[in-house]
């Protein structure tokens, strides 16, 4: 069972994404999205029809990234426990729904034109989450 946050929970995602019909019926992914849980972030990267990697970065990468998405552990937690009860995010945890909802910013980023990806492959980015309904999961 992995355990959220870690690059092996990140990776099973990944696995799953790429063997779905995601990128069939939504198209292309370019992007490199940054995840933030409490001090750690993760890098992951959609390439095309893909995603290719999921790493841990420092926060110097991180402000490379199109954007991050940053939530304390709790939130994350709440998301995905969602997701596993019900299949898929619903009502206040999915990834639009976390954005519009939050008085911080959900999706982050310094350049507006690199942090748009995050609206445009929205469904792309909550289906790769939705997965983690078939996956184990454990906390820290």
């Amino acid at each position: 069972m992995p355990k959220f946050p870690s690059v092996e929970w990140f990776d099973q995602a990944s696995t799953l994404l790429n063997k779905s019909d995601s990128f069939k019926r939504l198209g292309t992914t370019d992007c490199e999205m940054g995840v933030q849980v409490d001090d750690k972030i993760y890098e992951i990267d959609f390439e095309a029809f893909e995603v290719k990697k999921a790493r841990e970065v420092d926060a110097r990468r991180a402000e490379e990234l199109d954007f991050v998405l940053v939530q304390p552990l709790e939130r994350w937690k709440a998301m995905l426990e969602d997701i596993k009860k019900h299949g898929r995010a619903t009502h206040e945890f999915t990834l639009n729904s976390l954005d519009l909802n939050t008085a911080d910013e959900f999706a982050r980023g310094k350049d507006y034109h690199r942090r748009d990806a995050f609206y445009r492959f929205n469904q792309t980015f909550q289906d790769y989450f939705d997965n983690a309904a078939k996956i184990e999961t454990t906390f820290s």
